[in-house]
């Protein structure tokens, strides 16, 4: 899950969250992230997820965007990274992760661990017969 928080123009402060992949920023209505501030093209740009390398912006064709202020056709990103496009400025975050809850499986390991004690001093009792 990334994050992408609005620094500047219009919707300065509005958090949007991407869950899948890839993740379309622009103008168009097709877009995940519709801005609509001057220098951004209908597809501008779109995040999309590579497993051996993470998480890489690519820009359309002859679109500008500068990541922490260096020009970027295609680029890796990193959590905390600026992106620049036009006026508009976004910052890229990873979301926050959640545990699954373990409570089943402990529970299952402390009543396994018991009955294996139990089942040892009953064969200890056993054997002294």
């Amino acid at each position: 899950m990334v994050r992408l928080k609005v620094l500047s123009g219009k919707m300065a402060g509005t958090e949007v969250v991407a869950r899948h992949f890839p993740f379309r920023i622009g103008r168009s209505a097709a877009a995940e992230l519709r801005l609509e501030e001057s220098g951004v093209w209908d597809q501008h740009l779109e995040l999309v997820f590579d497993r051996h390398a993470g998480f890489v912006l690519i820009t359309q064709q002859n679109a500008i965007a500068a990541v922490n202020g260096q020009p970027a056709q295609r680029t890796v990103l990193r959590n905390g990274d600026c992106i620049e496009i036009g006026a508009l400025k976004l910052s890229f975050w990873l979301g926050e992760t959640q545990q699954s809850s373990l409570r089943v499986r402990e529970w299952l390991t402390w009543a396994g661990l018991a009955l294996m004690t139990t089942c040892q001093l009953w064969l200890i009792y056993r054997l002294d017969r």
